[in-house]
C-alpha cells in the first residue's frame, strides 16, 4: 500500500479521489486551503466521509505560503489536484489564479524534490488546448483564458522539475467533470439548481457549444490508473475524458426528461475565453492505462440531479 498526498482534498474531484484511495487500502494525507471561491460549508460537506476515516489525515494549509515539510513527510505519491478553477473569474482575479495555479505548484514541486517523492500526478485541464479541444495529447496548446494559461504554466513547471531534478511526473488533462459534489459555479450545477427552484436559466451563447463530459467516478478511475501503473504513466501526458459529446441544449433536454420538469431558458452573450467544442481523444489512456469510462451522460446527470435534490430537501 502507498502513502498518498492529495492537494485540494476538500474539493469536488479531490474528495472523491481520497475516498477511492482509502477504499483501496492506501494511507492518505489531504490538504486544502478553503480559498473562498465558493462557500466553505460545501467543502466541509465533501469531507464528511473522510474526517473520521481510518488512514486519513487532513491539514488545512495554503500551498502558496505553508511549510510543507511535515505534511509531506513520508509521502510516496503526490496527487496535485488543487487549483483556482473556473475561467470567468480568471479575467478579473488574475493574481489569485497566478498564485494558486503557478506559485503553489512551484512550491509543491520544490518540497516534493526535497522529500524524494516517487511520483507526482499533476491534474490539468483540456482548457490548455484552447477554443477547440478535439485532438490527442500532441495537439497545439493555445489556451484562450487566464485560467488555461496558468494551468499550462503549471504543467510546464512540472516538466521542468522532471527534466532538471528527476522528479517522476505524470500530467492528466481532465475534460468537463460533473457529478455529485460538482462546484456550484459549474454549468450543470447551475442548471439543476435553477430548475429545482423554478428559476430562469441563462444560456451563454446559442447553446450549441459541446463538451466531452466526464463523470467524476470515471475521472477518478483515470487518475487511479495512472497511479497504479507508474511504469506506463511517468513522463507522459494523458487526456482523461468521457466518451460522449453533448451540447448545452442536449443537456437541458436530458434534465427535463430526468426531472419531469420544464426548463425555462433565456440566452446571453458567449463567455470570453470559453471553449467551443471539446471531444476527449483518450486513445492513449485506453491503450497504455486501460482507461475505460463507462458512465453515460444520462446516468451521470441522474446521479447529480439526485444529489442536488438531496441538498434542496
Amino acid at each position: 500500500m502507498t502513502t498518498c498526498f492529495v492537494t485540494g482534498a476538500a474539493g469536488f474531484v479531490g474528495s472523491h479521489l481520497c475516498e477511492q484511495l482509502l477504499a483501496q487500502g492506501h494511507t492518505v494525507t489531504g490538504v486544502d486551503a478553503f480559498i473562498p471561491y465558493y462557500p466553505r460549508a460545501l467543502k466541509e460537506q465533501n469531507l464528511t466521509n473522510l474526517r473520521n476515516a481510518p488512514g486519513f489525515t487532513f491539514h488545512e494549509l495554503d500551498l502558496r505560503t505553508a511549510d510543507l515539510t511535515e505534511a509531506l513527510a513520508g509521502a510516496q505519491t503526490v496527487f496535485h489536484v488543487a487549483a483556482q478553477a473556473g475561467l470567468v473569474r480568471s479575467w478579473s482575479e488574475f493574481d489569485s489564479y497566478m498564485t494558486c495555479n503557478i506559485q503553489a505548484t512551484q512550491r509543491l514541486l520544490e518540497a516534493a524534490v526535497k522529500q524524494k517523492v516517487q511520483h507526482l500526478i499533476k491534474i490539468s485541464t483540456s482548457s490548455v488546448y484552447g477554443r477547440f479541444a478535439t485532438g490527442n495529447e500532441e495537439s497545439p496548446l493555445a489556451p484562450i483564458s487566464p485560467y488555461g494559461i496558468t494551468k499550462l504554466a503549471a504543467e510546464q513547471l512540472c516538466r521542468a522539475y522532471a527534466a532538471n531534478f528527476n522528479l517522476p511526473v505524470t500530467v492528466l488533462r481532465l475534460y468537463s467533470v460533473y457529478g455529485p459534489r460538482q462546484r456550484p459555479d459549474m454549468g450543470y450545477n447551475i442548471f439543476i439548481r435553477a430548475m429545482l427552484n423554478n428559476e430562469l436559466i441563462t444560456i451563454d451563447g446559442d447553446g450549441n457549444d459541446s463538451r466531452s463530459n466526464t463523470y467524476v467516478k470515471d475521472c477518478v478511475q483515470g487518475i487511479i490508473r495512472a497511479f497504479e501503473m507508474p511504469e506506463k504513466s511517468i513522463g507522459q501526458t494523458f487526456n482523461i475524458g468521457g466518451g460522449e459529446e453533448v451540447t448545452v441544449n442536449q443537456v437541458l433536454e436530458m434534465l427535463e426528461e430526468l426531472s419531469g420538469q420544464k426548463v425555462r431558458t433565456t440566452h446571453g452573450p458567449a463567455r470570453a475565453g470559453d471553449q467551443k467544442r471539446t471531444v476527449a481523444d483518450t486513445s492513449k489512456a485506453q491503450q497504455r492505462l486501460g482507461y475505460a469510462p463507462s458512465t453515460t451522460v444520462l446516468d451521470g446527470l441522474r446521479a447529480q440531479l439526485t444529489w442536488q435534490r438531496s441538498l434542496n430537501g
